[in-house]
């Protein structure tokens, strides 16, 4: 059976904007307006989820997406590295950077290797054939996102570096386990997208 999945990026708030590692704070004012601003253009779903972060709550609860935490799509977890921003870790561990960038398997911070972020992502992403197809919806932090289409494509993890997802964007996946179809992300804007007439 074949399942819609529609991914959509978290709203931003001040870790995203200063690029801090997992950092999970509180959405900013600008964060919820730009989510209720965006509510009306959240595509209907048959489940909607949503990861355990504050961030990812909050945006559902602003989108006005009524959904249930799931912890498979909790963010990257990085270890002692969560909260701080590249800069500093960089000039810390400069070592423990280069090789968590050049090697999937590294995790020099203490927690989720890159190939073990997109194993977890695989994971949920394959499991929801079993729920006999329909339209999931979840908010989830970028790095779930990243990595589920690096996961769906069947792309080397190394590709996830390459890959952006800007806060409030829906990235779609339609398939099955084994065989997914990407649509690229697009902003929750300019008009409804699959809303029952």
């Amino acid at each position: 059976m074949t399942v819609r999945v529609m991914l959509i990026s978290p709203a931003m708030n001040a870790a995203l904007r200063e690029a801090r590692f997992a950092g999970d704070a509180p959405l900013d004012e600008s964060g919820l307006k730009a989510a209720g601003t965006a509510a009306p253009y959240v595509p209907a779903a048959d489940l909607a989820v949503h990861g355990p972060s504050e961030r990812c709550a909050r945006t559902a609860d602003a989108l006005g997406v009524r959904s249930a935490g799931e912890p498979a799509l909790r963010d990257w977890e990085l270890g002692r590295w969560s909260g701080a921003r590249l800069d500093e870790v960089s000039a810390r561990e400069p070592e423990g950077v280069a090789a968590w960038l050049a090697d999937p398997a590294a995790a020099p911070h203490g927690g989720e290797s890159l190939l073990d972020l997109c194993a977890r992502a695989g994971a949920w992403l394959d499991s929801l054939h079993g729920d006999g197809g329909g339209r999931v919806l979840a908010v989830a932090e970028p790095s779930l996102v990243r990595a589920a289409v690096v996961h769906a494509l069947a792309l080397p993890p190394q590709a996830l570096w390459r890959l952006d997802v800007a806060p409030l964007t829906l990235t779609e996946l339609g398939g099955r386990s084994g065989r997914w179809n990407l649509r690229v992300g697009r902003p929750l804007a300019a008009r409804p997208v699959g809303r029952p007439a």
